[in-house]
């Protein structure tokens, strides 16, 4: 039988959402094993005073399981 946990993890990027997801997930794979997948719980973005995205945030539950 197998037990899994879900964590919750908040990165940001500069250059897209898609890279939001990737450096958070690759920041948590760094002491967290056995990841089976993420969910995006939040999209938020910062924007200039002319509407344009400066900054790309997320929100992310990691599951993994715990051995």
């Amino acid at each position: 039988m197998s037990v899994a946990k879900i964590i919750e993890i908040n990165s940001s990027s500069t250059k897209s959402m898609e890279d939001a997801v990737q450096s958070g997930l690759k920041k948590c794979s760094e002491t967290v094993k056995n990841i089976q997948g993420a969910w995006v719980n939040e999209i938020k973005v910062v924007t200039g005073p002319d509407g344009v995205v400066k900054e790309w945030r997320v929100n992310l539950r990691v599951t993994f399981i715990v051995s």
